[in-house]
């Protein structure tokens, strides 16, 4: 066997040993630890809203519904729910998001740049009941 066919034998066998690896699953206690950047405005207990609305419940929940808390201005008669995909691509950048949905604003300003920090929120945001 060439040194050609080895390496290539070998680059066969990893791919095929790594293609099928999990990426590393979300962790609800790192959410809960990046979520204390939100708390400021939010809360995690049912019915105690702040500036922004009790996330408590908030996966599945329809945008703009969240039970007692009137302040919503861009998030009034949305037309989403709040699933895991949504919330994804709302954290990164809520304005914009809030904006490709027909909407004309939000006060959510605070961005999730990092995806790990996102997909562990959301994982901690489930978690909520």
């Amino acid at each position: 066997m060439s040194i050609r066919q080895i390496l290539a034998f070998g680059l066969v066998i990893s791919a095929i040993l790594f293609a099928g690896s999990p990426v590393a699953a979300a962790d609800a206690d790192k959410g809960k630890k990046v979520f204390k950047k939100c708390k400021a405005c939010h809360s995690v207990k049912a019915g105690k809203d702040k500036i922004g609305p009790s996330l408590a419940g908030v996966v599945g929940r329809k945008a703009g519904s969240a039970a007692g808390y009137k302040k919503y201005k861009g998030m009034k008669d949305a037309d989403w729910t709040w699933d895991e995909a949504t919330l994804m691509v709302y954290l990164e950048n809520p304005k914009k998001f809030v904006k490709s949905k027909g909407r004309k604003k939000t006060s959510m300003a605070f961005k999730l740049k990092k995806q790990a920090d996102r997909e562990n929120v959301i994982e901690f945001l489930k978690s909520l009941k």
